[in-house]
């Protein structure tokens, strides 16, 4: 499956550019019919605003990413709010919602856990044979909820408003998930400035090795993995370096 990861500078609270900037950056896009999987960052259409109605999906919204699965034959992943709670959705090449997880971390340093209800439950669903689970942003930082179902999934999405001055950290623990958990991990994060925080893109994927399959640096567009991501590469992984069969269980 070839994934293309989407990142651009965002209108704060402007759905309707961002709309036509999703649009435009599709069409320039010169591998477009290449995409099996396209992933947009945090709260697509709004910016990571803590204005929850600018942020709630509407019926509209969500028609405008189904046509985009529908009218490109390829399955789509995006953030927004729905009933409170900051989502992960995903939908497949027909447009329908195939999963949607809900933010468990809540970023309270930001005041984010006094707009949104905080998730409660880890996800994992099948994409054309890859096992996914979804994570938003701050949960990157919580290797537990990978860990406990790296046996499950294939590959971790984790869309993000990760501000450029912990850039560092963004990439380093995307890296980390892929290793310890032996899968593959894409991050997919956003551009420009939010109020006075500055956001470097540095969208990418990892392979279950630590490797690079797809870097988008700090250019606005939509970039297509080089590779092919491939669950047997997964399987080849675990099998040759069977690390997860050593995890124990402490009592402490």
């Amino acid at each position: 499956m070839k994934l293309a990861l989407c990142q651009f500078d965002m209108k704060w609270e402007d759905k309707a550019a961002n709309k036509e900037k999703i649009l435009g950056l599709l069409e320039a896009c010169p591998k477009k019919k290449e995409i099996d999987w396209l992933i947009f960052s945090e709260m697509t259409l709004s910016g990571f605003t803590m204005n929850a109605p600018a942020a709630e999906l509407s019926d509209a919204d969500r028609d405008f990413f189904s046509g985009l699965a529908k009218r490109n034959d390829m399955n789509v992943s995006y953030g927004g709010v729905e009933g409170g709670y900051n989502k992960l959705i995903t939908l497949n090449r027909n447009g329908d919602r195939v999963n949607a997880y809900s933010k468990i971390h809540l970023y309270a340093y930001g005041g984010e856990d006094k707009c949104y209800r905080p998730g409660t439950e880890r996800a994992l669903f099948e994409l054309e044979g890859l096992r996914v689970m979804p994570a938003v942003c701050f949960d990157l930082r919580f290797p537990y909820l990978f860990w406990n179902m790296a046996e499950k999934a294939d590959i971790y999405v984790v869309i993000a408003a990760w501000p450029m001055r912990r850039a560092e950290h963004w990439m380093t623990l995307l890296r980390a998930r892929a290793i310890e958990n032996q899968a593959y991990c894409v991050g997919v994060d956003r551009l420009g400035m939010e109020g006075k925080v500055e956001y470097s893109g540095n969208s990418m994927c990892f392979d279950p090795m630590g490797r690079v399959v797809a870097d988008a640096g700090s250019a606005e567009g939509v970039f297509v993995s080089e590779a092919h991501v491939d669950r047997e590469i997964v399987a080849k992984t675990r099998e040759r370096f069977p690390f997860l069969k050593e995890r124990k269980v402490l009592p402490w």
